[in-house]
């Protein structure tokens, strides 16, 4: 198995990521600053996540073709637009793949219930 990479900062993080999914992480990380401001960002399991207190609330996975905006109980969160994918027990994500994919309003009422949640 591949060794995960470490990174110091979500800067450093966001640095290693294709130039296609630095404009939806960085899209993204406006999203979550304007929404909740008082999450922190950090690096966790060689991605970058926001915290509430240490407790991991959201995740930003970059993959080949999209970027995964998650939740790390994501299965207990009301989805009636059913964009969260995944089968695990507790972690769900949303594909994005272009920045115009994140939707302020449902995205929001996501994140503030995962806040809530955590």
């Amino acid at each position: 198995m591949a060794k995960m990479k470490a990174y110091a900062t979500f800067d450093l993080f966001l640095a290693d990521k294709p130039a296609k999914n630095q404009k939806i992480i960085r899209a993204l990380r406006r999203f979550v600053k304007k929404t909740a401001p008082s999450l922190v960002e950090s690096v966790k399991w060689s991605n970058g996540c926001w915290l509430k207190d240490k407790t991991v609330v959201a995740y930003v996975y970059s993959d080949k073709d999209w970027v995964q905006f998650g939740f790390i109980r994501g299965s207990s969160l009301k989805d009636p637009k059913k964009l969260l994918d995944g089968n695990g027990e507790y972690v769900r994500h949303i594909k994005v793949r272009t920045v115009a994919d994140i939707d302020p309003k449902t995205f929001g009422a996501l994140l503030r219930h995962a806040i809530r949640n955590s």
